[in-house]
């Protein structure tokens, strides 16, 4: 008898720990690369989407992303954004209410970008472009994955074939499946194994950016069948439409997005391991020019094109507050995201930036 009161007890304190792991905060962190915050907060913009140099067909673009009015047209290309994110979470960067977001790095490309966005502070002494360097610094996907809390609970999905270096993944242990690379699961789903054939047999348009929706569905296959606490996604291809000059593709990529976005909201809603429990947060590495001008076009960015450091911020959520579209004058940087995202982890982070006022 007293064998099975202790038994009892043993396997009542096992579940009560397991309860409690279960209760833990998830993160699900989404970054879209080079995504401006004209088209977020405006939708399509009349400069380019009738610009023939940019859209091929101007008439079905236009029946598909044009409406009168800002609030319109933004709605149309990110309704999920709109009708959710916007409802129930916050919104921060639209300049047009002297709300804004930017970068403190002065390089504004990419590798500098997501280093100030994983690791709270912008590095211009160390990195300097987008060169295969293992990022010196450490993002907190590093330092989560290296406490037992988190250590095996952290993965990311790229379609940028640097972010292996960006999450210098030697030196952190964080598996990255990134630009072409297969499946990284120990025992790959049926789906994983059908993306790993067609991502072969897909002609590339860029050397190092696969297409998002490989992207999107080697990310879905981890939430269902690794369950990882931190989850890191970072699509690509509103950025390399942007550079091709393809203002079509680049709205319809944007659109595709944003479904992806709610793909993912839709089944952590419904999954007991994630729901209630899991904060999003999206944002972006840098903004682009706003004209066609070889000293501001929109398909570029860096230090020679104005705008390129003009930012935003997305989260909803578990521990977000609702506060909506942001409209009072009120200065944000992209180096509060990590703080942020780490106060939600408790994860101590080296950065000087303050928390966004946006938690619970």
């Amino acid at each position: 008898m007293k064998t099975s009161l202790k038994l009892i007890a043993a396997t009542f304190i096992l579940y009560t720990q397991f309860c409690q792991a279960q209760q833990d905060d998830k993160v699900i962190v989404i970054t879209l690369d080079g995504l401006r915050w004209q088209e977020l907060f405006g939708g399509a913009d009349s400069t380019f989407i009738n610009n023939e140099d940019f859209v091929d067909n101007i008439r079905g673009l236009n029946n598909q992303f044009w409406a009168d009015t800002p609030e319109k047209r933004r709605e149309l290309l990110f309704p999920f954004f709109w009708n959710h994110i916007a409802q129930n979470g916050v919104m921060l960067g639209n300049r047009r209410e002297n709300n804004k977001v930017n970068l403190t790095n002065t390089r504004v490309v990419s590798f500098p970008g997501y280093n100030e966005i994983l690791t709270g502070k912008a590095d211009d002494t160390n990195i300097k472009g987008n060169d295969k360097i293992y990022n010196p610094n450490k993002t907190f996907l590093e330092i989560a994955n290296n406490t037992d809390q988190f250590s095996g609970k952290v993965l990311a999905f790229g379609s940028w074939d640097v972010f292996p270096f960006i999450l210098n993944e030697k030196r952190s242990g964080l598996p990255v499946n990134a630009g072409y690379r297969s499946s990284l699961a120990e025992d790959p789903s049926a789906k994983e194994l059908f993306l790993d054939k067609i991502q072969k047999e897909t002609p590339k348009r860029w050397g190092g950016v696969r297409f998002d929706v490989f992207t999107n569905n080697y990310a879905m296959e981890a939430l269902k069948h690794q369950k990882p606490d931190i989850l890191y996604i970072a699509y690509g291809e509103t950025d390399d439409y942007a550079h091709d000059g393809r203002y079509d593709h680049y709205l319809t990529s944007a659109r595709r997005t944003d479904d992806m976005i709610k793909e993912i909201w839709t089944y952590i809603s419904n999954d007991n391991y994630y729901k209630g429990k899991t904060s999003i947060l999206i944002t972006t590495d840098h903004g682009r020019g706003t004209g066609t001008t070889a000293d501001n076009n929109w398909k570029h960015h860096g230090q020679s094109i104005p705008n390129s450091n003009q930012t935003w911020i997305a989260a909803f959520g578990a521990n977000i507050k609702n506060m909506g579209e942001l409209k009072e004058e009120n200065q944000y940087y992209t180096a509060q995201f990590a703080p942020t995202v780490a106060k939600i982890l408790k994860l101590e982070i080296e950065s000087d930036a303050a928390i966004l006022p946006i938690l619970k």
